[in-house]
């Protein structure tokens, strides 16, 4: 059960808040600086690359690097192909986590390893045999951690990970937290400007930054749910199962995050499509018991000792579409026609890494208020 009230008591969401979620989320803006600052100390700026790589490969633990990994891949285009490596092993631990080279990988690759943590043996492993196969490795990892060693072995570049004061000295990060996607991403945004396969020059990441920082003031703990978009989103999900529908590039690797955040942070299951095609995967789930209108509210029901049904709400997330044609419209008349609610997020005009940054950033924010008033 969702406590509302606690959204609107920015005290109490204070004192619920053990894990610094809000904080995070809150300073993503500076979080995007402080990673920039970190990626130039290290080089990054100065590259010269010999021109794109073949394939970009992509290694870490969790959410934190599937996501990395999906934002990056959708930035890049069919241009080069971006391709996550899965860990395989017996745990999530990680001393259990092992990676593998693909067996064509070679020296027109590019490894990069990204993980909170940096610890993971399996990682300082991969970098090695990343290095016998001639490819080139960079990590965006915790600094004085096992895998800075292993990465320097490699002849590798590695960028210290951008973290809070208040996190010196924690072990272990949720891989969904909002300051650790920024953390991680950024550098790798300024490393892959520099090869040709993204265009994210420093003007654009300070764009993101600002867009953070904007997002941060319209979200916040203080701004009361009726104006606060990631509270009213919070407040409209709070007994449903979020159907987020996607319609743009950008907005399908947001609604794939917002997934997620949802399941790590608040322990809150979701299901994502792209627009057209989430009208046929999901109609017979908007027409099946989770429709609003499947089982209506029983005036007998003890409202004290039941919770109330579970029920579909669509998340519409929204960006630019291509050719200009959009599925929206049929998105919310098969949405209605089955009496299921409708949210909708369109972010404010900007470059594609500005209006990515604000779709992850409100849903960042909404994922943590569910977190935290429903007391996961």
């Amino acid at each position: 059960m969702l406590d509302e009230s606690l959204l609107d008591n920015p005290e109490a969401l204070s004192k619920a808040d053990r894990r610094s979620l809000l904080r995070g989320a809150a300073e993503a803006g500076a979080r995007v600086r402080t990673a920039a600052r970190h990626a130039a100390e290290a080089g990054v700026a100065g590259l010269k690359p010999d021109g794109r790589p073949r394939a970009v490969l992509i290694a870490g633990p969790g959410a934190a690097a599937t996501c990395v990994a999906d934002l990056l891949g959708t930035l890049a285009g069919p241009g080069s192909p971006v391709i996550r490596l899965a860990p395989t092993g017996v745990a999530p631990a990680a001393g259990a986590l092992r990676w593998e080279l693909p067996g064509w990988a070679g020296s027109v690759d590019l490894l990069l390893i990204t993980t909170p943590d940096g610890s993971e043996p399996g990682l300082s492993l991969l970098a090695d045999s990343a290095y016998r196969r001639g490819c080139t490795v960079v990590a965006v990892a915790p600094a004085h951690t096992p895998l800075t060693e292993a990465v320097e072995s490699a002849h590798g570049l590695f960028v210290p990970m951008a973290t809070a004061p208040y996190e010196q000295g924690e072990q272990q990060f949720a891989a969904s937290a909002p300051g650790v996607l920024w953390a991680l991403l950024t550098p790798l945004l300024a490393l892959l400007d520099r090869t040709g396969l993204v265009t994210a020059p420093p003007d654009a990441v300070d764009k993101i930054a600002d867009r953070l920082d904007h997002i941060a003031e319209r979200c916040g703990p203080a701004v009361v749910t009726y104006s606060n978009p990631a509270k009213t989103l919070a407040a409209e999900l709070a007994d449903a199962l979020p159907v987020v529908w996607t319609e743009g590039v950008s907005a399908g690797p947001a609604g794939r995050r917002f997934a997620a955040a949802l399941a790590e942070l608040s322990g809150r299951p979701a299901v994502v499509a792209e627009l057209p095609e989430a009208l046929a995967a999901h109609g017979a789930l908007l027409a099946g018991p989770l429709a609003a209108s499947a089982d209506p509210d029983n005036f007998f029901r003890d409202r004290v000792e039941e919770a109330p049904a579970l029920h579909a709400r669509v998340v519409l997330f929204r960006d630019r579409p291509l050719g200009g044609l959009t599925a929206a419209l049929a998105a919310r008349e098969l949405a209605l026609s089955h009496d299921t609610p409708i949210s909708e997020l369109e972010p404010e005009p900007g470059g594609e890494l500005e209006t990515l940054a604000e779709l992850i950033a409100i849903t960042d924010f909404a994922a943590v208020y569910l977190a935290l008033a429903s007391g996961a």
